[in-house]
């Protein structure tokens, strides 16, 4: 018997919360990465009971430093990735279905002339600086007063299917960064596709110490149009409203979404899926999509280990209260769409599985065991909504607590 759900469907991904490195992390030189088991072993007194309590330690595989309890109260797995990438993209497309099976093209040496110059022409802007694989926290310090004095904005890139341009607020402007990078969206594609180009805006910093320029919470991704076969479609087409929190919206070209909601922090992201809960839609169906996206951006990328602990605990603490304002018919699912160990080599995502967390009031626990792609959540949620199959996944099989 599998469970209904006559209510909503709230799905948290944890932004490169990875669990353990795939049986083929060593074709993107990622054997040996573990996010979460090597955050919680170097912290043996992590504070995530509530994580524990769902059943993340008892994930099968997962190390024994995050810690398994002897009655979790929800059902916990792990999905592996069988698109060809390990980026924000790629992983929350096959969520919805969508299998990435020709990678999204990288430049790891930097952009050709060829790009580089058709931008400088199309975006008019006297040039470019950097051109190459940076942190971007790193990369304007570097060259922040250089771009402030010539005008050029600062492009950089990664492992990563990203072309991220980083400007100054204060004297390029928001706006004018936000076209040039719709400039570059509409160049990279054909032969040279890539998943996303990033708008990094930055200022000044009001308190200059070792940092001279600082980042500012108005990112923007540009992604690429996931098309219709996808669970946001069929949701869509179904009238069953998708509400985003944080990136989400950006992932998807905002098709499918019914409304997006930006957010400045994990927390944010914590209250507005919290305000959302509480204010119960009129047919009772909804998916409530929220991305905390610090895991990655702030403490991943940054090989920030310490903040990146302090993160994991204060989603712990929080969620009781997302809990707390569940109906008797809403399910929570939690994931990750990939993994950035902050303890690994580098500073780029990792391969690794992602856990797979679901409660409910209705459900009982349970093992989901290993699953061949990361699309089975999204099938699962399709399932309980009522819409119809993706075009890769199977769905999970959620069972109903027995009545005593």
């Amino acid at each position: 018997m599998h469970l209904e759900s006559g209510g909503r469907v709230i799905w948290i991904v944890l932004d490169s919360v990875g669990i353990g490195a795939l049986p083929d992390a060593g074709d993107y030189l990622d054997t040996g990465a573990d996010t979460l088991g090597h955050i919680c072993g170097t912290f043996p007194d992590i504070r995530i009971p509530n994580l524990r309590k769902l059943g993340l330690g008892c994930i099968d595989g997962v190390a024994s430093s995050i810690g398994a309890v002897e009655h979790p109260v929800g059902m916990y797995g792990k999905a592996a990735e069988c698109s060809r990438g390990k980026d924000s993209v790629t992983g929350h497309w096959e969520m919805i279905g969508i299998e990435t099976s020709v990678p999204f093209r990288t430049f790891p040496d930097g952009f050709p002339d060829s790009i580089i110059e058709a931008f400088v022409r199309e975006a008019k802007v006297p040039g470019v600086l950097g051109n190459c694989v940076d942190s971007g926290t790193a990369i304007i310090q570097r060259l922040g007063e250089e771009h402030e004095r010539t005008g050029c904005p600062i492009v950089y890139t990664s492992q990563d299917s990203v072309f991220q341009i980083a400007a100054s607020e204060e004297t390029f402007g928001l706006d004018r960064l936000y076209q040039v990078c719709q400039v570059a969206r509409e160049l990279l594609m054909g032969e040279n596709l890539m998943a996303r180009v990033i708008a990094r805006p930055f200022v000044r910093a009001k308190e200059p110490g070792e940092a001279l320029f600082e980042r500012t919470v108005n990112r923007h991704d540009y992604a690429i149009d996931p098309g219709d076969e996808n669970l946001l479609y069929y949701l869509s087409e179904a009238g069953i409203p998708v509400i985003s929190v944080g990136k989400i919206n950006d992932l998807f070209c905002g098709k499918g979404i019914a409304r997006a909601i930006r957010t400045v922090s994990n927390m944010d992201g914590v209250d507005q899926t919290v305000a959302l809960l509480k204010n119960a839609p009129p047919k009772g169906k909804e998916l409530i999509f929220t991305n905390l996206v610090e895991f990655d951006s702030v403490w991943g990328h940054r090989r920030n280990v310490s903040g990146y602990r302090e993160g994991l605990e204060a989603f712990d603490r929080r969620l009781p209260e997302i809990m707390n304002a569940m109906g008797e018919e809403d399910l929570l699912f939690i994931t990750a769409d990939h993994g950035c160990d902050p303890t690994f080599t580098g500073t780029d995502h990792t391969r690794e599985y992602v856990p797979i967390l679901v409660w409910g009031r209705k459900l009982a626990p349970g093992d989901l065991g290993v699953r061949d792609t990361f699309a089975d959540i999204g099938e699962t949620v399709g399932k309980l909504l009522g819409v119809r199959h993706l075009p890769i996944g199977t769905a999970m099989e959620l069972k109903p607590q027995m009545d005593e």
